[in-house]
């Protein structure tokens, strides 16, 4: 019996992360026997914090959130794909890409990992609840509010997802973040965003404060529930536009207007796949990595297996729109229009400390006044370390 090559891959613990690529792994070990590829998982928070070297000491195959690739490419944790991959396959992500996904995991001229799943934050409803009230769904802010104020609105809002929301209020009150080296925002823009965003959470069901988006989706999706009807701001899961995938049916589609600014910008969220540097299987690796991001397996295997494709022939494609009742189509321009966090080698550190600070505000722990200043010291720190 000839010799297996296995390899190891570690993604994330939900249906969307996992399961669309042990898909693609099953039909690559056929394609190509003697190889294959043991897809391990780990929780939402260990995926956003855990620390990306030790996990490619360990793994040939990792699922990386796209701020990782600034430390990565410093510290000579990943691959850089563009000496691995043709320039043609390249050239096809590029143009088929989902808004700034593919580009969001290029750094200092090369290309760290292959964009398979793209997100950012959407809005979403349970069409049931809002007819049998007789709701209409929110265009502006100020709507959104007024339904938050009588009880229908859902928001996750954790740290990590207080963070995501500020930076695009921050741009809705007229500034972008990061623009500078010594001010995260302007104090002015900064507070006008944390006064935003700690109205809407006030609004809203104070057990939100300890909720993600996996947890908001799960209580929208309760047969039973008769309150959470609509969830302005949440990273996008297909899977619960899909029938059969939780008791009720969610339906997606863009976020609100802010003033006159028009729709907002949400921040760009999405996985990409990466090759460890340290692998010893790094050919196979590699040709996984084409594999499953190939237009093809995102657009079928990846996309039928519950996956939310960083291809954009999935996302226009028919079939999997009928699937999922349209999610793919009426999210798409959220998508194009989202906002690139920044990726340097010190940002980590500031995203975890930081969506504490700006927690503790929409909380009331602490004002925002204290919380831009501790912004800056932290993003003052992070460049120094980058």
């Amino acid at each position: 019996m000839a010799a297996v090559n296995v390899l190891r891959g570690i993604t994330w613990g939900h249906s969307r992360g996992y399961l669309p690529l042990v898909a693609a792994a099953q039909r690559f070990a056929e394609l190509h026997p003697g190889v294959e590829i043991a897809w391990e998982k780990r929780s939402l928070k260990a995926f956003e914090e855990f620390p990306v070297e030790q996990l490619a000491a360990t793994y040939d195959l990792l699922v990386i959130d796209h701020p990782f690739v600034g430390y990565a490419a410093r510290h000579d944790v990943f691959l850089p794909l563009d000496e691995h991959l043709s320039r043609g396959f390249l050239d096809d992500q590029a143009a088929n890409a989902v808004g700034l996904s593919h580009a969001s995991y290029e750094w200092k001229g090369h290309h760290w990992a292959l964009a398979i799943d793209a997100a950012t934050p959407v809005a979403c409803w349970r069409p049931d609840l809002l007819a049998r009230h007789g709701l209409e769904r929110p265009a502006t802010w100020d709507q959104l509010l007024l339904l938050a104020r009588d009880g229908w609105v859902e928001l996750p809002a954790a740290p990590i997802n207080c963070l995501m929301n500020f930076y695009s209020l921050c741009r809705a009150c007229g500034e972008e973040p990061f623009l500078g080296p010594e001010r995260v925002v302007g104090h002015e823009a900064g507070a006008a965003a944390l006064a935003a965003l700690g109205a809407l959470v006030s609004a809203c069901d104070p057990d939100g404060l300890g909720r993600n988006p996996i947890d908001s989706y799960e209580r929208m999706s309760r047969a039973g529930e008769q309150r959470a009807a609509y969830c302005p701001l949440t990273y996008g899961y297909s899977n619960y536009a899909r029938d059969g995938y939780a008791e009720a049916r969610l339906e997606f589609g863009d976020v609100v207007s802010f003033g006159d600014r028009g729709l907002l910008a949400t921040t760009l969220g999405g996985t990409g796949l990466a090759v460890s540097a340290r692998s010893l299987r790094r050919r196979e690796a590699v040709a996984f990595a084409e594999f499953a991001a190939s237009g093809t397996v995102q657009r079928t295997l990846a996309c039928h297996a519950g996956g939310q494709p960083g291809h954009r022939s999935a996302w226009t494609d028919p079939e999997n729109n009928r699937i999922a009742h349209n999610y793919f189509r009426s999210t798409l321009p959220t998508l194009d229009r989202a906002w690139l966090r920044p990726r340097f080698s010190g940002y980590l550190h500031f995203q975890e400390c930081g969506g504490t600070l700006v927690h503790d505000v929409v909380a009331g722990r602490r004002s925002a006044r204290e919380a831009l200043l501790g912004l800056d010291g932290l993003y003052r720190e992070a460049l120094s370390h980058a």
